[in-house]
């Protein structure tokens, strides 16, 4: 795999000029932005949540981490939990198991976007895989979440 179906669809329907950028398999966002050679702050990471209410997506730096117990009270949403790659097949079905691209319109997730990213000039995420990264003009991804909601999410 290099594109998941579900993303490229995406870009495709919103016009979206895209770069497709290979790398050795990684299995975090570090190493990714270490062997891809971007900055980790420009990688927009995918972190699945779950809850009673159902599942949804939160996108932040790279460099950081979902301010959980923030989000819960922010979105008065006292259980939400990480979703475990054993359930990722359900939501990200054309994706490997903790690929978890950034685009949460592409899989009908309601998504939650971390301010951060919003001034840059160009931004990578996942592709569906472990080898691949997306590279967007900032513009394009801010049209590409541009039903998220906005807020600081990330540590």
């Amino acid at each position: 795999m290099t594109i998941a179906a579900s993303v490229r669809r995406t870009l495709d329907a919103h016009g979206i000029a895209y770069e497709l950028i290979p790398h050795p398999r990684t299995e975090t966002t570090l190493e990714t932005a270490r062997v891809a050679r971007v900055s980790e702050d420009h990688i927009a990471k995918g972190v699945l949540l779950k809850d009673s209410r159902g599942p949804l997506l939160v996108v932040v730096p790279g460099d950081r981490h979902v301010r959980l117990d923030h989000l819960r009270e922010v979105l008065q949403r006292s259980k939400l939990e990480l979703v475990g790659e054993a359930e990722m097949g359900s939501l990200l079905p054309d994706c490997a198991p903790g690929a978890v691209p950034a685009l949460g319109a592409a899989y009908g997730l309601e998504t939650w976007l971390d301010d951060s990213l919003l001034g840059l000039a160009h931004v990578y995420f996942e592709a569906g895989d472990h080898a691949h990264l997306v590279r967007v003009p900032g513009e394009a991804f801010r049209r590409l979440l541009g039903e998220a909601r906005h807020g600081a999410f990330g540590r």
